[in-house]
């Protein structure tokens, strides 16, 4: 059965431990993990997580015309709030590839708001993506202000099947920023049985 990680990254915000706390004992706390493949989060049941972790995956195809790139990160920011299984605000890939820009390795694709709309919206949408993010795109996520960033295969997987990245995962990102404000919830590892053969083909026979 697919399963889902939450990592309570909500504790500082709601002052279940100290800003100012330190130790082990704070660290401990900061990343303990509920495993409850059935658990809905936020009220949002774990098939519509997985709807929308797949519509990341199709992503790829939609933005690049190519449905398992190298290097193929996808990603769907949605809006939970409109009902139903929500509604796509946009769709990314990562186009690093194709630019030569090694900071656009964070997807981009076409958006359906403008700056100030996006601006004033992050507090209410919930980013998707297959992999877990680089420390400067899980650092823009943090200071975009979502409420909400998912993802599919963890870094600690892509390092174990031989992609380069550098090791510092989401969870530590959030956790050294409490000072920005609300944090996002952190929900990982979703449903990895479907992202991982798109960044394991190259090492591996799936």
């Amino acid at each position: 059965m697919p399963s889902t990680r939450v990592y309570l990254t909500t504790l500082v915000a709601t002052g279940a431990i100290s800003s100012q706390a330190h130790g082990n004992e704070a660290n401990l706390i900061a990343e303990t993990v509920l495993n409850e493949p059935a658990l809905a989060i936020n009220g949002i049941p774990f098939s519509t997580r997985a709807y929308w972790m797949r519509t990341a995956n199709d992503a790829l195809f939609e933005v690049l015309q190519d449905p398992c790139p190298f290097a193929a990160f996808g990603t769907v920011i949605v809006n939970h709030t409109a009902g139903g299984l929500g509604k796509a605000v946009c769709i990314g890939a990562n186009s690093s590839g194709r630019s030569g820009n090694p900071t656009q390795h964070d997807p981009n694709g076409p958006y359906n708001l403008t700056t100030s709309e996006a601006l004033g919206a992050f507090s209410e949408l919930s980013l998707y993506t297959n992999a877990e993010s680089c420390p400067m795109c899980a650092s823009a996520i943090r200071w975009a202000g979502f409420k909400e960033y998912i993802y599919g295969t963890s870094i600690n997987t892509l390092i174990g099947k031989g992609w380069g990245q550098i090791r510092i995962p989401s969870m530590e990102v959030i956790r050294q920023s409490f000072d920005l404000g609300p944090t996002p919830r952190l929900i990982a590892e979703v449903l990895t049985n479907e992202t991982e053969p798109y960044f394991l083909w190259h090492t591996e026979t799936i």
